[in-house]
């Protein structure tokens, strides 16, 4: 039987949450702290506030018995045993992780330390970071006997951040004490032995009893790059196959094809080979950079990283071009846009494509009518409705009468939709999908114009008075 363990998470948020609720599940204690007194009173209330798969039954189920949440930091310091950081770390002007808000909490915890303590990094941070939270605890008077700091970082994907916390592919623990590391090792025992899935009601995933996650255990420098490394390299790997998209776009060869061949090579593998309008979310743009600018204060010249920053802009870029392509003029056409997230199953538009496609639109002098399943209520946070931009109640009211559509999110009922209610609810049958989302042939019997990312485009032939034209 593992052992319970008293868990304080700072930071409430996409990470702190997942966290927080997850290791409840995994059957410790655990209380979240944010500084936020409404978001506080929402999550002590029922709501999750992000869209997140499974976390309203999570949060249903433990919340205020296993999962309190406050925001008293002290408190929760001196009741726990491990605390985890799992704050902002937002993008500076200059590329940098702005670790101002870890500093803080790592000054709040040390003012509250009665007794030892493991202090967790959860929150992405640069390598060294684990240093300067050592640091700032000591200078706040506390014994360096009295805490050990622990970098944890999660890998998770929005949409399925519950799932990818309870089945990992690897959990990462730097420590430099072997005190420290056991405390994460009871912590991750239901996962790493097997006992969770073992469990009626576990949440199912690619982990079970007989092959449960591997516990990596690391220095906390290489901990922390292991992170920075992992999203840079996802992230190198989409902006590479978009560039290899653009070459099929080139020579009529077809990107998907080209894509399958090389994921089965076992050293390249399938995942982040699907092409599209870009990355975006809170994690590959913020991290890529702050990868380089680490890199760079290092001496180290990575300008592989700047490639890929510069090809996730080109992309967005090209894909409207394609429109304009597509309509030959754009100012006042009325454009449909499914999709407004920056990938299917969140509501997070942080540094979305589709969002910066939309500002495009608008500054082309385009009529827009947006919608998404979950992301509209942040997005007219950022883009109130007016006379150019509006949102609609579904897929359909958003085509009406538009001149295009564009696919820019791959929710799942964006890849379900009726193409012959479409086809008739459009005033020109032209569909640009920037993620790929449908067969071109497919699209072409309905009597689409499709165009796609690093396929050829179809174009339906019809006649006029015993002419063809397209």
């Amino acid at each position: 039987m593992s052992k319970k363990i008293q868990i304080a998470v700072v930071g409430s948020g996409y990470v702190g949450l997942v966290a927080a609720v997850c290791f409840a599940e995994m059957g410790h204690d655990v209380i979240c702290v944010d500084n936020d007194e409404r978001k506080v009173a929402a999550l002590q209330g029922g709501d999750t506030l992000i869209h997140e798969t499974f976390l309203p039954e999570l949060l249903n189920r433990y919340r205020n018995a296993k999962v309190r949440f406050m925001t008293d930091l002290a408190e929760a310091t001196r009741e726990c045993e491990a605390i985890f950081i799992a704050v902002g770390t937002p993008q500076s002007e200059t590329g940098d992780a702005d670790l101002s808000y870890v500093e803080a909490v790592a000054c709040e915890i040390a003012r509250s330390l009665t007794s030892y303590k493991v202090i967790v990094e959860k929150s992405t941070v640069p390598v060294y970071t684990n240093e300067w939270i050592r640091r700032a605890i000591e200078r706040n008077g506390v014994a360096r006997e009295m805490f050990d700091v622990v970098s944890n970082p999660e890998f998770l994907r929005e949409g399925t951040a519950v799932s990818d916390f309870l089945h990992p592919d690897r959990i990462v623990v730097g420590a430099d004490s072997e005190r420290a590391a056991a405390v994460l090792a009871e912590i991750y025992a239901p996962l790493t032995g097997g006992e969770y899935y073992t469990r009626p009601d576990h949440i199912t995933g690619i982990c079970n009893q007989n092959e449960p996650p591997v516990l990596l255990n690391t220095s906390t420098k290489s901990a922390e790059i292991i992170k920075h490394a992992s999203n840079a390299f996802l992230a190198m790997k989409i902006s590479f196959i978009n560039a290899v998209s653009n070459l099929c776009e080139a020579t009529d060869a077809n990107v998907e094809q080209v894509a399958r061949g090389m994921g089965l090579d076992s050293r390249i593998g399938p995942k982040f080979l699907r092409p599209g309008i870009g990355y975006g979310g809170s994690c590959f743009p913020k991290d890529v950079a702050a990868f380089r600018s680490v890199a760079e204060q290092m001496g180290i010249d990575f300008g592989l990283l700047t490639e890929v920053e510069k090809i996730n802009v080109q992309q967005k870029k090209r894909f409207l071009s394609k429109v304009r392509s597509a309509l030959w003029t754009l100012r006042g056409k009325r454009i449909a846009v499914l999709g407004l997230a920056f990938k299917g199953e969140t509501d997070d538009i942080r540094e979305s494509p589709a969002i910066d496609l939309v500002g495009m639109l608008l500054g082309e002098g385009c009529s827009v009518v947006a919608y998404d399943p979950a992301a509209m209520k942040r997005t007219e946070e950022k883009l109130p409705a007016s006379s150019q931009l509006r949102y609609a109640t579904d897929a359909y009211t958003a085509a009406h009468d538009a001149d295009a559509l564009l696919i820019l999110t791959d929710w799942d009922e964006f890849a379900t939709l009726d193409l012959d209610r479409l086809y008739t609810t459009l005033r020109y049958p032209i569909v640009l999908d920037g993620r790929n989302l449908y067969d071109p042939q497919v699209m072409l019997r309905h009597g689409f114009t499709y165009v796609s990312v690093g396929r050829p485009s179809t174009f339906p032939v019809r006649e006029y008075a015993g002419s063809s034209v397209l």
